[in-house]
């Protein structure tokens, strides 16, 4: 016996946005009513690219029509861009979870959403559910890009996790050696990347600014005073910083390996390893 939250339930016994827009900007369907689950989404966009307005048709069980009902209440009012960031696991999160063996009803909102955004944008989706990379499960009709979609999206690592989320191997089984070969791939994906160093977002000209400012204030400034020196932040131009050394360190013969060597090093440290140090009046 599964064990359903209460918004499943009241979205399954209530639903909201069910029923059809007759000027829809965008209408889409995904799943089969042969398989056991389908949904038709209906969008309204504004020309702000705002999703102005959302429903569904589903055939399925409580779970598929609550995850549909959550999938619309999610996207109305929200841009296409921000929409195109929802996952199946969002969607399951609103709901305050789903049971492993009902995740597939969130997949497939998450499918029809990328689908109905593919199509609003222009792009060619008279085929994509038979075309878009190679069916693995015949039995459910689903693709090694689906399959790894939800691996990655949902960290999945057994055939029964990606059955629970996909339907594929839950039939005949035949698919489930080519399942574990696209899990092995995924997982050494997971592995390879995890062993990558994580790429830096570049700064924003505020945020460097902030970190420029705590450096030299936090940093470097008390390490200066101690011999009786100081430092003024002038200006600040991309990655170039000019400042005004003070006190001891204003008149030191040292004063350019003091710059080099200690303030552009330590602004390199906690800001950005290419910055660069100028004294103010002179580049």
């Amino acid at each position: 016996m599964w064990n359903y939250t209460d918004k499943v339930k009241e979205l399954y016994t209530n639903p909201r946005n069910v029923g059809s827009i007759s000027d829809a900007d965008v209408v889409v369907e995904v799943g089969s009513i042969v398989c056991g689950d389908a949904l038709k989404l209906y969008l309204k966009i504004d020309a702000n690219d705002v999703i102005t307005d959302a429903k569904f048709e589903t055939f399925g069980c409580g779970s598929a029509i609550a995850s549909s009902s959550a999938l619309t209440e999610m996207i109305k009012g929200r841009t296409v861009e921000e929409a195109r960031k929802i996952t199946n696991r969002d969607i399951a999160d609103f709901l305050g979870g789903l049971p492993e063996e009902k995740m597939h009803c969130s997949v497939m909102g998450n499918e029809a959403l990328d689908k109905a955004i593919a199509k609003w944008r222009g792009e060619d989706i008279s085929h994509s559910e038979d075309t878009d990379g190679e069916i693995i499960c015949h039995c459910f009709g689903v693709t090694d890009k689906l399959i790894r979609k939800v691996i990655s999206e949902n960290k999945l690592k057994t055939v029964e996790d990606v059955t629970n989320y996909t339907k594929a191997g839950g039939a005949c089984g035949s698919c489930i050696p080519r399942i574990e070969d696209i899990i092995s791939d995924e997982l050494k994906k997971f592995a390879e990347s995890a062993d990558r160093p994580a790429e830096k977002k570049p700064l924003t000209n505020i945020k460097r600014l902030q970190l420029v400012e705590d450096t030299i204030a936090n940093v470097i400034r008390p390490e200066l005073q101690k011999d009786g020196g100081n430092i003024d932040l002038v200006d600040i131009d991309g990655k170039k910083v000019y400042v005004a050394l003070r006190g001891s360190c204003a008149n030191c013969r040292l004063s350019d390996l003091t710059l080099k060597n200690f303030v552009e090093d330590k602004l390199r440290e906690f800001v950005e390893d290419d910055m660069l140090v100028f004294e103010a009046g002179r580049d």
